[in-house]
């Protein structure tokens, strides 16, 4: 693991590295509120020792990269998609096999139709291009984020439990919540992060749906994951995905919610290694 900060276009991104340069490049893109350090350190060195060069990175407004004020995001969706590029370039990488997950898999599709030479293959999380007709989240995620208001964002064990209680909710019944571990994983953010209340600006963003439109033209060979009992982007988006995305293929974790336990890294991690021996036609 190597971190390095990438100044471009006057934003500030913080990238880490696992792996050997020589191999094919995979970007790692995560979710709303989530730093990198959601894409835990081992899932990200068992890709690199199955022969990939793994990037993960903080978007805009959490961890160490470019904050806004609270309230006050001054980009877009289609911003943080380029993001994603502007990471590449500093890298030095023409092409990049695309991870995403939850939000970071509505960016990875927005790179794949902005930056169709950049992308060698998108592999889908938890996500979706939000169509109309497909079934909303759960009332429970709803009734959860409604209360945001209430943490202290300066308090470390505030903005810990509120973790906790996020991830709780997220999972399905396949696994058993490891409260330890997303303790760990919430104080190591909470440490790192240079403003943690901007964390929320990304339910405040614009834009995207232009793209989100044209599933169906993306070219990227596609691999969609998603959990049966994914509460907040239910397993229906995942199916839609599979349906508009032209060749895409469909791992389903069965009994999984909005999660990547680690009980599930190697199915999901032998998915994304079989996936980026993919050529495009």
């Amino acid at each position: 693991m190597n971190e390095r900060l990438i100044y471009k276009d006057g934003i500030e991104i913080c990238s880490e590295h696992f792996g050997d340069r020589k191999d094919p490049a995979i970007l790692l893109i995560m979710g709303a509120q989530s730093s990198l350090i959601w894409w835990e350190e081992e899932f990200c060195q068992r890709l690199a020792d199955a022969g990939r060069f793994v990037i993960r990175y903080d978007n805009r407004d959490v961890g160490r990269s470019t904050t806004y004020e609270p309230g006050q995001p001054d980009y877009t969706f289609e911003d943080m998609a380029d993001d994603a590029i502007r990471v590449l370039d500093a890298y030095e990488i023409e092409q990049a096999h695309l991870v995403g997950m939850s939000l970071g898999g509505m960016l990875s599709q927005m790179v794949a139709l902005r930056h169709p030479a950049r992308v060698r293959t998108l592999t889908l999380i938890a996500t979706s291009n939000f169509a109309a007709g497909l079934p909303p989240m759960e009332d429970k995620i709803i009734d959860f984020f409604s209360n945001v208001q209430a943490i202290d964002w300066t308090d470390e064990e505030s903005v810990i439990d509120f973790a906790i209680a996020r991830s709780r909710i997220l999972v399905g019944s396949k696994h058993p919540f490891d409260e330890k571990k997303v303790y760990r994983l919430a104080q190591e953010d909470f440490r790192r992060s240079s403003r943690m209340a901007s964390i929320n600006n990304h339910g405040l963003l614009a834009g995207g749906e232009a793209y989100l439109a044209r599933t169906g033209e993306i070219e990227a060979p596609a691999l969609v994951i998603h959990g049966t009992e994914d509460p907040i982007i239910p397993y229906e988006h995942g199916l839609n995905l599979v349906n508009e995305i032209p060749g895409a293929v469909l791992h389903t974790l069965e009994g999984v919610g909005h999660e990547m336990h680690a009980d599930d890294w190697e199915s999901i991690i032998d998915h994304i290694v079989n996936h980026t021996l993919t050529t495009r036609k």
